[in-house]
């Protein structure tokens, strides 16, 4: 029986995973505990950088990481789950791997959301929620269609421009929970900006 799927995500990406403090900031979101779990990504990373990420990422034995896209390194570090872009394999493909993984899907529009579904999903990354200065091109999806994708029944984590006071209205949208690099990484106490984000979510 897989444990309750985190409502807080903390995403890495290139930047992220090469910063010299990476291992400190680990250890003071990992004060959040199993409601938060590390994402090790990183498109440009070699595989051995994605290996060493996720080892970093695990640290703290109350998280299991969540890897992006890389299978083999989800299985070598005993990830709690797998997020898949548009070019992995399908869930059920991935299930066939390990049964114990939540498996996400990343989606950007209501129609990627019920291709997942019909995949075999766990649940959705849907974004950009907000203009977010990671994907400057991409249009923006509003909190009307977190709403939308929402209702097609499966846990959506709202990623995109995400912060403390914008997670309220993605609750009551349906989102389960939400996913952050920024707003997370960067902040100037990332246990407080952790601890803030799942309060606004208790609220709701």
């Amino acid at each position: 029986m897989k444990p309750p799927l985190p409502r807080l995500h903390a995403i890495t990406d290139e930047r992220i995973a090469r910063r010299d403090d990476l291992d400190l900031i680990v250890g003071q979101l990992a004060t959040a505990g199993p409601a938060l779990t590390f994402h090790a990504r990183g498109r440009t990373l070699t595989g051995l950088e994605h290996y060493h990420l996720a080892i970093r990422l695990s640290a703290d034995p109350s998280i299991r990481p969540t890897i992006n896209d890389r299978l083999d390194v989800a299985l070598a570090v005993h990830a709690g789950g797998v997020q898949l872009g548009r070019g992995s394999l399908p869930p059920a493909e991935a299930r066939r791997l390990n049964a114990g993984w939540w498996i996400g899907r990343s989606v950007h529009s209501i129609d990627e959301a019920r291709s997942a579904l019909a995949e075999g999903a766990d649940y959705l990354l849907a974004g950009p929620v907000y203009a977010t200065a990671t994907h400057p091109a991409a249009a923006p999806l509003g909190v009307e269609q977190v709403a939308e994708i929402a209702g097609v029944g499966l846990p959506v984590i709202a990623i995109g421009g995400v912060t403390a006071g914008r997670v309220r209205d993605l609750r009551k949208a349906g989102a389960h929970g939400v996913a952050a690099i920024r707003a997370l990484w960067d902040a100037t106490d990332p246990a407080r900006a952790a601890q803030e984000m799942l309060m606004a979510m208790d609220d709701t």
